[in-house]
């Protein structure tokens, strides 16, 4: 697919540049490892900031500099200076599935109008402030909609967003559980 659509860059996609990428990972698979990590400090209150300084692709560092910035709501004890942690979530989530629409319509060569993506999610705060073990302080479900608009076929539209779903990371993290290995350092 990636051989009929040379040179001319779909929705801002470098088609031959991921032809590329995805040859080298053909080839060699420690190409596709990659690895991030962060580092989040508390500021006060409830306002934290996280710092990206880079990731790993392929056993090489690729440096960045990114700073995230956390808080809650008045109404949850914070200053309201930065979207809270939950608002963060979908974001990463809309973000990433976002990538895959638009990867998905430019490998098609569909050209996109628009791609707004809502995402909502209700948690009982009961489960967070540990006032019940019967509530779960998370999610129990998210519900989200795709709008998408461009020069494509409905068929084609729910094929890109079935490979989404089967491909995107993020639909991957907060679709099954992910195990997580905390340790504390007190010091």
């Amino acid at each position: 697919m990636l051989d009929t659509v040379k040179n001319a860059p779909v929705n801002g996609l470098d088609l031959e540049a991921l032809g590329e990428v995805v040859e080298a990972i053909e080839k060699d698979s420690s190409k596709g490892i990659v690895g991030f990590d962060v580092v989040t400090r508390w500021k006060g209150q409830t306002r934290s900031e996280t710092t990206v300084t880079g990731f790993d692709i392929g056993g090489e560092r690729v440096e960045r500099s990114h700073k995230i910035v956390a808080d809650e709501p008045y109404e949850l004890l914070g200053a309201d200076t930065a979207p809270n942690p939950q608002e963060l979530l979908m974001a990463a989530f809309n973000a990433c599935i976002t990538v895959g629409y638009v990867a998905g319509a430019s490998l098609k060569g569909i050209t996109l109008e628009s791609l707004e993506i809502r995402t909502k999610g209700q948690l009982d705060l009961r489960g967070f402030l540990g006032l019940s073990d019967a509530v779960p302080p998370g999610y129990e479900h998210v519900d989200y909609e795709v709008v998408i608009k461009g020069d494509g076929s409905a068929a084609d539209f729910e094929e890109i967003h079935q490979t989404v779903m089967k491909t995107s990371p993020n639909y991957f993290n907060m679709s099954r559980p992910i195990k997580l290995n905390g340790t504390l350092s007190v010091g």
